[in-house]
Order: C-alpha cells, then sequence, then structure tokens
C-alpha cells in the first residue's frame, strides 16, 4: 500500500482525477493553491479527455515536475535537468506500469464495466508516481515544499 494513500483518498473523493491530485499534492506541499492549473490538469484525466489513452498519471506527473523544474514566467528558465527528470518519470512509469500491459488507461484499467478508473488501482499508482516525484526532485536538490520564484 502506498504511504501517500491517506492523502489521496481524500482528494479523489472530492472528485479530483489522477493528474489533478498530483497537482493538488504539489500544491499543497508547497502551500499553495492554483485553481487555474488543476482545472487544466483536468483535460489530462482518463487518459485525456476521457479516450482511455496515456494515463493522466504520466501525463500529470511530467506537468509536476515541470512545475518545479520548467520555464514558467520570463524572468526564469527552466532548469537544465528539467528534461532528465522527466524522462526518468517516464521510464519509472513505463516499468510501473507494464503488468498492465502498457501506459495507456486503457490497458491500466482493463475491461471496466463503466469506463471509469478504478481507484483501488489508480489511487495506488498516483501514490507510487507521487513517491517517485518527490524522490526524483530531492535527487534533483529541489525541495518539494518550495515554489518556484523568478531567478
Amino acid at each position: 500500500m502506498s504511504q501517500y494513500l491517506l492523502d489521496i483518498l481524500p482528494i479523489a473523493a472530492r472528485g479530483y482525477c489522477c493528474s489533478q491530485i498530483l497537482a493538488q499534492l504539489a500544491l499543497g506541499a508547497q502551500g499553495r493553491e492554483n485553481p487555474d492549473l488543476v482545472r487544466a490538469l483536468g483535460g489530462l484525466c482518463h487518459g485525456m479527455g476521457q479516450c482511455g489513452m496515456t494515463c493522466g498519471v504520466l501525463t500529470g506527473g511530467a506537468c509536476v515536475l515541470n512545475l518545479y523544474l520548467g520555464k514558467g514566467a520570463d524572468c526564469e528558465a527552466a532548469s537544465e535537468r528539467a528534461d532528465l527528470a522527466v524522462s526518468e518519470f517516464v521510464d519509472w512509469f513505463t516499468q510501473r506500469t507494464e503488468c498492465f500491459g502498457g501506459t495507456a488507461c486503457a490497458d491500466i484499467l482493463g475491461e471496466c464495466a463503466d469506463g471509469k478508473p478504478d481507484m483501488s488501482r489508480c489511487a495506488e499508482i498516483i501514490g507510487d508516481a507521487w513517491g517517485q516525484i518527490l524522490a526524483i526532485l530531492v535527487g534533483q536538490g529541489v525541495d518539494p515544499t518550495q515554489a518556484r520564484e523568478c531567478d
């Protein structure tokens, strides 16, 4: 069981999807709120627009890493290690979901009666992904509790 499950389930119970949950965890770690960002990441839900394609945990995780490492204002530069961090996350996620047959929501969820996420499966993957994101950030020397400021 993921050590982050107790953080994830209340967010999921409020109606947020996988990519939005990762954003909420990152923003919460920083002591911030950003409804615009959370709303935008809703486009990645359930395999992008609920079509079952690439899992929102993968795409949302890449977005969260760039929240910490990417360029977001004219006065800042992306970390030179941003692409490497995302690549490391993609490699990890590909291995993590290999047992399901791929990185698409449809692969991970299999044959669902209603096409909706199975929170028992998804919450575990979200928790594992959040742990991996934190490990990548710490490995890059980034404090996940600190928001980016202009250089």
